[in-house]
């Protein structure tokens, strides 16, 4: 466990390992102690933060713009759905198990994303974005036109997720006296892909990967001089980040029951390109941070819509909280961006030297007889 706290760029025995252990049992109690509200919607938020992680490798450790996030949401829970399925709904279904089933699915995201992966490799900036751009629209036609697969305009079922004997529907399970059905068990599944994913991703940037992909973001024809493959580190990075989106949508599927094409539009890429904006552009932190802001506000809103001036339940008249939340967190993104470059991640950092930090940076030390070296001009270039 040590090592890969290490490799994660954590040390044991730190005051951040420290929190996060409090936090974690924090967190593993919460089951027994909230309602179903709380819970669901705290499912919402670990998925979003899981495609929210993958889309900031992209985005902000890698500088590829994706517009493109939601097809592979989208690819995932509707691969669990066909892989699960037994096809008595009338849809097709392979009647996997439940877990092959979610491995294939995200499986099948990367597939997609590797498929893309050369164009991906290729373009960069607006271009990519644009590109990306249309997978929304195929995937909205497939879609709503795909019915013996996805069910067309309503949708299909989500059939439940068993693991190791246990199946995640509402069947309860009594643990503690406390009557356990599908959120409180997809609770502590959410939580085992969270922390996966955040260890990963964090693995993944404080090492060799990570240092290649920063440099491609900040200057990629130095990154090329330096021997870095660029066009196969942004095409990796895409697969990656593709499966990234495919575990979330297997995540959003197993809480929400049923996939509804609507959902999968350009509206979720964009939450999700504002996460990592006002969580923070490259950091793992912050895309966590990010995802669960963006997807905890529009449900806060609709629970306490009558306590909210101007908020109203939809159809009431006054702004319907879905549509109060975008005009919230987009005002987030624009004050992040004018006043706090490094999103909610740059509040939580302490930096060294920095006002209110209490600690002088740290300057090198030469010694008088020592020489400097300096980088070659011309010849080495």
């Amino acid at each position: 466990m040590s090592e890969i706290l290490t490799r994660s760029g954590l040390r044991v025995g730190s005051p951040a390992v420290y929190g996060g252990a409090a936090a974690c049992l924090v967190l593993l109690v919460l089951p027994f102690y909230l309602d179903r509200f709380w819970l669901q919607a705290g499912l919402f938020a670990m998925a979003a933060a899981l495609g929210a992680i993958g889309i900031n490798l992209l985005t902000g450790a890698t500088g590829q713009l994706s517009m493109g996030h939601a097809f592979f949401l989208a690819v995932g829970a509707y691969g669990y759905c066909a892989f699960a399925g037994d096809g008595a709904d009338g849809l097709a279904g392979l009647g996997l198990p439940g877990w092959l089933a979610a491995v294939l699915a995200v499986a099948l995201s990367g597939l997609a994303g590797g498929v893309f992966s050369p164009i991906a490799g290729r373009l960069r900036g607006a271009y990519l974005g644009i590109a990306t751009l249309a997978l929304i629209f195929i995937g909205q036609h497939v879609l709503f036109n795909a019915h013996d697969l996805t069910g067309g305009f309503n949708g299909r079922a989500v059939p439940p997720l068993s693991l190791f004997g246990l199946t995640f529907d509402d069947t309860e399970l009594l643990v503690a006296q406390v009557p356990f059905g599908a959120v409180e068990k997809l609770w502590y599944l959410g939580l085992a892909l969270l922390l996966g994913g955040v260890l990963f991703a964090r693995g993944v940037l404080r090492g060799r990967p990570g240092r290649a992909m920063n440099a491609i973001r900040d200057h990629r024809i130095a990154a090329g001089v330096m021997g870095i493959p660029v066009a196969r580190y942004r095409a990796a990075v895409f697969v990656l980040s593709s499966m990234y989106a495919g575990l979330a949508g297997v995540l959003l599927a197993l809480v929400f029951q049923r996939t509804v094409p609507e959902y999968f539009g350009m509206a979720l890429s964009l939450e999700y390109l504002a996460m990592i904006v006002i969580g923070g552009l490259g950091s793992v932190a912050g895309a966590v941070a990010g995802g669960v802001f963006v997807s905890l506000l529009p449900q806060l809103l609709n629970r306490y819509s009558d306590a909210l001036p101007l908020v109203s339940a939809p159809g009431t008249g006054g702004i319907a909280p879905g549509e109060a939340a975008r005009y919230l967190y987009g005002a987030a993104v624009v004050a992040v961006v004018l006043f706090l470059p490094g999103g909610l991640a740059r509040l939580a950092a302490r930096r060294p030297g920095k006002p209110g930090s209490g600690k002088s940076p740290k300057t090198p030390m030469h010694t008088p007889n020592t020489p400097t070296t300096t980088e070659p001009s011309g010849e080495a270039r």
